[in-house]
C-alpha cells in the first residue's frame, strides 16, 4: 500500500496485515519488529505474566489490537489487563502498555505512540531497549528510569531485569 493512501476504518480491520499495523486517521502505518532481541523480549514479558495470572489477575497478550480514537487503533508490543478481557479489539484503556524498541525505531515517533497511549488513559506505559538493557516507564506526569525491575502501578508485581534481558 502507498505511502499515505487512505482507507476506511471497515477496510484497515477487514485487512490482513503481516505484521499487523497500525492505523491512524485513515493511513495504515508499519511497525518496526521481527529482529530476534525485540521477540526474544516480548516473549519473556509476556511469559513473565502469564506465568503469574492465577495468583495476581494480571494477564499480558502480544500485539493486541486496540482502539484509541474512533479512527486510531494501534498495536503495543505488549498489552498488560486485569483478568482475561471479553473485547476482540481492546476499547478500554488496560493496566499497561509495552513498548520493545527495535534498531530501526525513532525516539519521535515512539514517543507519539507513547503520549497516545496515556491521553487515551494507560495509566503507564514502558519503554525497553534491548540494545541497551535499559527500561523507561512513562506516566502522564513525567518519565523515570527504571533500575534492576520495573514494577506494574496498582499491583505487587515486579519484574526483576534479569527476566527481561539475559
Amino acid at each position: 500500500m502507498a505511502a499515505g493512501t487512505q482507507i476506511s476504518v471497515e477496510e484497515y480491520l477487514h485487512t490482513v496485515y503481516r505484521p499487523d499495523c497500525d492505523y491512524v486517521d485513515g493511513v495504515v502505518e508499519e511497525r518496526n519488529l521481527g529482529e530476534r532481541d525485540h521477540s526474544w523480549i516480548q516473549g519473556r514479558l509476556v511469559a513473565f505474566f502469564l506465568a503469574r495470572f492465577k495468583e495476581s489477575g494480571v494477564a499480558a497478550l502480544p500485539e493486541w489490537r486496540f482502539q484509541t480514537k474512533p479512527t486510531r487503533f494501534r498495536i503495543p508490543d505488549v498489552v498488560v489487563t486485569r483478568g482475561k478481557p471479553d473485547e476482540q479489539i481492546l476499547t478500554k484503556p488496560p493496566l499497561l502498555c509495552i513498548e520493545i524498541l527495535s534498531s530501526e525505531d525513532r525516539v519521535s515517533r515512539t514517543n507519539l505512540r507513547i503520549q497516545e497511549y496515556l491521553d487515551f488513559g494507560v495509566p503507564v506505559v514502558w519503554l525497553v531497549d534491548p540494545a541497551e538493557r535499559r527500561v523507561w516507564v512513562y506516566r502522564k506526569n513525567g518519565m523515570e528510569e527504571a533500575k534492576d525491575s520495573v514494577s506494574l502501578d496498582g499491583t505487587d508485581i515486579a519484574v526483576p531485569f534479569s527476566e527481561i534481558f539475559d
